[in-house]
């Protein structure tokens, strides 16, 4: 079996085709246990629609989403959010890093967030900002990479199961994309 990892950035139909795919990722990160903003059990209706969501802002360039594929298929995921306030034209943030239980521990995650910082780059934007769980193996994953901690809030939102967790804020200075 093999290991190997391709990387997507998906156009407006190649993120229409993927909402089965991507669905059956948050899916599996929610029944897993992840706090990704949906409760558990997540029914599958629930999933496709916030996916479709996603697509149509892929067509009308709000966002980029980035795939992770292995020999199944997608198996990871992350976006990079463009559309920002009129006084925030620089900055982007990533959301709904997302990894198939499958694909853990294989550095997919680590690529999906360079992948991220480097689409992010390419649209002009100098600053991200992120959210993830205290305590969870992304907030490592964001400090390894050189991320800036900014702070923690008690009890922002709920586990997949209704228990409170706290949320860690990051953001990361880019520099430009060279000409």
């Amino acid at each position: 079996m093999s290991n190997a990892i391709t990387l997507r950035t998906l156009d407006a139909n190649a993120a229409e085709a993927a909402v089965p795919a991507l669905a059956d990722v948050l899916i599996d990160c929610v029944h897993g246990g992840a706090s990704v903003s949906f409760m558990a059990p997540l029914p599958l209706e629930k999933a496709l629609a916030f996916w479709q969501g996603v697509a149509d802002g892929v067509a009308r360039g709000e966002r980029v989403l980035l795939v992770a594929e292995d020999a199944q298929g997608i198996a990871g995921t992350v976006q990079v959010v463009l559309a920002q306030p009129d006084n925030q034209p620089h900055r982007a943030d990533v959301a709904k890093m997302l990894v198939h239980r499958r694909a853990r521990r294989q550095g997919m995650a680590a690529r999906l967030l360079a992948a991220a910082e480097d689409a992010a780059r390419a649209a002009g934007k100098t600053v991200l900002v992120l959210d993830t769980v205290t305590g969870g193996d992304a907030e490592r994953l964001y400090q390894r990479a050189g991320w800036q901690r900014v702070g923690t809030i008690p009890n922002y939102a709920l586990m997949p199961d209704g228990a409170l967790c706290s949320t860690t804020y990051f953001h990361r200075q880019l520099a430009a994309a060279s000409p």
